[in-house]
């Protein structure tokens, strides 16, 4: 990396990459609706286990809950974990730092100007952005989910890829054994048991499509190497430097160690 200061008369204004727009929210609602998912997910969990699953068990159906007990343990640990992991947030700087030094970095041979926050007072790194919503700059910052009322980048996006998996196994478990209990059910009148089953079927269905398409989605992110939030400012025109291959892509995203805060 190369750094040097500019003369007074020699200072041109540094282009600050296309922003979310800042939208005054206060910690309260995000974090309720945050709050929410999760007990949506413990709602719905305990009527299906109540209920269809208990009637499968008690009929000697064990291969269901053996399925669909761990998938919601996952689910829901993975659930709370990205509610309060750490994106990757990025210290800020010092009011003694020159915004018109310019720093720039290569990756993979293509040139990256440092850009200058104003408001964590440090020149942020390559794929580094500031999030509205939280008030933080963000290393490798992918996007602001307002489902966990969490930014997600450099130190939690595996976390959030697991997350999508596992909301995935579970949302189709959870469709497939509610199914399987109405289909051996069926020859018995309507009981609380089917309501609750169809009450849990329901929203599992409405899930499962959007959460494959997501799935579908960041795994073609990962092969590529991309992130949502530079589909938006176009910071890659001509070829991504960040990309080393499918295979390197995965590890890198998923194995590799995350290195000290």
């Amino acid at each position: 990396m190369t750094s040097h200061p500019l003369p007074d008369d020699a200072v041109t204004p540094v282009k600050e990459p296309q922003q979310l727009p800042e939208i005054p929210l206060s910690w309260f609602f995000p974090s309720l609706f945050a709050a929410f998912n999760v007990s949506l997910l413990v709602f719905l969990s305990g009527l299906f286990f109540g209920f269809p699953c208990r009637w499968l068990v008690q009929n000697g159906e064990w291969v269901f809950p053996a399925v669909t007990g761990p998938l919601f343990i996952l689910t829901f640990f993975s659930l709370v974990s990205l509610n309060f992991s750490d994106p990757g947030i990025l210290h800020r700087g010092s009011v003694s730092e020159d915004p018109r030094t310019v720093h720039v970095v290569r990756v993979n041979q293509r040139a990256f100007r440092l850009e200058w926050c104003p408001k964590c007072l440090f020149h942020r790194p390559p794929r580094t952005y500031h999030c509205p919503w939280c008030n933080i700059c963000v290393e490798d910052f992918d996007h602001h989910c307002k489902w966990v009322n969490n930014c997600i980048g450099h130190r939690n996006f595996r976390l959030f890829v697991l997350l999508i998996l596992f909301l995935c196994l579970y949302s189709g478990a959870l469709l497939v054994t509610c199914l399987m209990f109405l289909i051996h059910t069926s020859h018995l009148p309507f009981s609380l048991d089917k309501a609750m089953a169809i009450l849990v079927a329901v929203p599992a269905a409405g899930f499962l499509i959007p959460l494959f398409l997501l799935m579908l989605i960041q795994a073609l992110s990962v092969s590529r190497a991309e992130r949502s939030y530079e589909s938006k400012c176009r910071d890659h025109e001509e070829y991504n430097p960040f990309d080393q291959g499918f295979a390197k892509n995965w590890y890198l995203t998923m194995c590799a160690p995350l290195g000290p805060k």
